[in-house]
């Protein structure tokens, strides 16, 4: 398995936030199934200086780039128009467990 690290930023405009909260739920639960499959490893949002959500940063698991670009066509904050911008890395994560 390849570690990737997402940084997805939202949108800006006066309905991004709106947006974020309709479709949180349906995102969750997708982040829940992939974390039971092992694909999810570790994230969260990102707040800006006010303690407002305008983004997310998370550490996923998937075979290949393929495999993670296809989850991400069904992924609702990206359906919903929550993230408009992705930074998306291979990464090799520390495990302190050896």
């Amino acid at each position: 398995m390849k570690q990737y690290a997402v940084v997805a930023y939202d949108y800006t405009d006066d309905q991004a936030l709106e947006r974020r909260l309709a479709n949180r739920e349906a995102h969750l639960e997708g982040i829940r199934r992939l974390a039971a499959q092992g694909h999810f490893l570790s994230g969260g949002a990102i707040l800006d200086e006010a303690g407002k959500m305008v983004g997310s940063n998370a550490h996923f698991a998937f075979p290949d780039r393929q495999a993670l670009d296809a989850w991400l066509e069904t992924e609702p904050y990206m359906a919903g128009r929550v993230w408009g911008r992705l930074d998306i890395r291979e990464v090799r994560l520390f495990d302190p467990h050896g």
